[in-house]
């Protein structure tokens, strides 16, 4: 992933993003971690981005360590609007994380029941 990508993901800067997006940067390039964009987004709560990258086409079921999709880690990071929005979007609520104790075998559906997060129960049933 491009530095000047990573860094506007990571701070959730949406003009930064925009700029890049608009200059040819892939928008499922992969950090040093094989996290994409959205990923990241997801996973650290940044709505507005997360919405200009849906809007430009990011793959919703990229996965990376431990096969965790964007809507899992937005579901392990707490994010319950973020978990929402992916779902609606068409969010793959089948893929089931792998290796690590706690995600071995559970899809975002068994991680929120986990995390007693039940307003998305209606969401991310399988």
């Amino acid at each position: 992933m491009n530095p000047a990508w990573e860094h506007a993901v990571t701070h959730g800067d949406v003009e930064s993003a925009r700029r890049l997006l608009q200059t040819g940067q892939d928008i499922d390039a992969r950090d040093r971690h094989g996290q994409t964009a959205l990923m990241l987004a997801a996973h650290q709560g940044h709505q507005t981005l997360l919405e200009l990258l849906l809007e430009n086409g990011a793959d919703l079921n990229v996965t990376a360590k431990y096969h965790l999709s964007a809507l899992m880690l937005a579901v392990v990071a707490g994010h319950t609007a973020i978990a929402r929005l992916l779902a609606r979007a068409g969010a793959d609520r089948d893929i089931r994380g792998t290796g690590a104790p706690g995600f071995a075998g559970k899809t975002a559906y068994d991680l929120m029941v986990e995390r007693g997060m039940d307003e998305l129960r209606q969401d991310l049933q399988p």
